[in-house]
């Protein structure tokens, strides 16, 4: 309960902004004031807040403003991506102190792990911080992940990696303690850190990365799923009339909707002159850029398949929408940049029709504010989020 009510006074707190003194943390948190005085004295000592001056509101004695000091810790987030790894080093308030990307080097687990170590120890260095002020790592990863051994089980797009046992390989490494999450996951918890609207807010996020995902968040916090991999949707049909999938269906996201779907149409859509059929990430990657920019600058074609792309897309976000009734949907992920214009152009409409509840209510389209870093960002904080955040299920006791 100790640890609960901390992450309580912490993160109302870090909300604040400008700080809260101890009776507006009593009313903030519901805790007593004793409680408040005893716990802010502890963090105090700890060197996690500091007081930042004093405001008078009324008759009594002035009220000591408590600020979060946010080079006290710091937190490092690996995104791997099957063409790019992107690291952060976030602050205690959230913010990025620096970043870093590398292309992902040829596909076999020990290669990655020995640039993501030596990248991490770049970026550490690069930003003159002291190495123990790191709480710790945190590695968004594509699934499935078998998150109580901390191992990635066979991602689509790495092929090579079965049953890699990164978290322990990377602490060894790099000597801090690795948190493993999916990489869909993180996105919504660093959605969450970022732009909190209000507790109870509820959402979607639509990941576009090599690979298309989605999360899930509820009452402020990403839902995990019972194995920590809830946002697999490679193989919902979204066009019955799609392309074959290995899984023997037709018309599946992960054969619609990912970006190397969505260059394969394009090629047989007439838009690239050459004949040649790109599938390796990089080659996917700069192709990709490539349509999109063709799209803007007015090409027919282009801008044919990614609104076709659109409307796929649409279907899949409508399944989600309709079966989980949330309050809105966040799309983001290192692709989302290059198809925001257009899927914020098309998708918006076409998921109000297909909505089960638009006669109830309205539901918001938007794009992830924290931008491209968005999985390397929720990966830092989730460490974060185990230093700051309150969690219910932090009370459940276990017999």
């Amino acid at each position: 309960m100790g640890d609960f009510n901390q992450s309580v006074i912490l993160e109302a707190i870090r909300q604040s902004g400008e700080g809260l003194s101890r009776i507006e943390l009593v009313a903030a948190t519901g805790l007593s004031a004793q409680t408040v005085t005893n716990i802010t004295r502890r963090l105090l000592d700890d060197g996690f807040i500091r007081e930042a001056g004093r405001t008078i509101n009324g008759p009594g004695k002035p009220r000591v403003t408590l600020r979060l000091i946010a080079d006290s810790r710091f937190a490092v987030g690996v995104h791997l991506d099957p063409a790019v790894m992107t690291f952060v080093l976030l602050d205690l308030s959230g913010a990025v102190v620096r970043r870093m990307s590398v292309r992902t080097p040829a596909k076999d687990p020990r290669r990655i792990v020995e640039a993501m170590a030596g990248t991490i120890d770049a970026l550490i260095e690069g930003s003159g911080v002291d190495r123990t002020l790191i709480a710790g790592v945190g590695v968004a990863a594509p699934g499935p992940l078998d998150a109580e051994k901390g191992t990635v089980i066979d991602p689509p797009k790495l092929l090579g990696w079965h049953r890699v046992p990164l978290r322990a390989v990377l602490a060894e490494a790099t000597g801090f303690p690795v948190v493993l999450e999916k990489d869909t996951t993180s996105a919504a918890v660093g959605e969450l850190w970022t732009r909190r609207e209000s507790a109870d807010d509820s959402f979607v996020f639509v990941y576009l990365g090599t690979g298309i995902g989605a999360a899930l968040a509820r009452d402020g916090e990403a839902v995990r799923g019972s194995t920590r991999n809830i946002g697999e949707v490679g193989h919902i049909i979204v066009d019955p009339d799609g392309p074959s999938c290995t899984c023997g269906s037709r018309g599946c996201v992960e054969v619609v909707c990912t970006p190397q779907a969505i260059i394969e149409q394009a090629e047989r859509a007439g838009v690239f002159l050459d004949d040649r059929e790109v599938s390796d990430v990089a080659a996917v990657d700069a192709r990709f850029s490539q349509l999109c920019e063709r799209a803007a600058g007015g090409d027919t074609p282009a801008m044919g398949v990614l609104r076709q792309a659109a409307a796929n897309t649409a279907v899949l976000t409508a399944a989600l929408t309709n079966m989980l009734d949330v309050d809105r949907v966040v799309f983001g992920g290192p692709f989302w940049s290059r198809l925001a214009e257009v899927y914020l152009r098309e998708i918006p409409d076409r998921l109000d029709r297909a909505s089960a509840t638009r006669a109830v209510r309205s539901l918001p389209v938007d794009g992830t504010v924290v931008g491209d870093d968005v999985g390397a960002v929720g990966a830092a904080c989730v460490v974060l989020d185990s230093v700051l955040s309150p969690r219910a299920s932090d009370l459940l006791l276990v017999h």
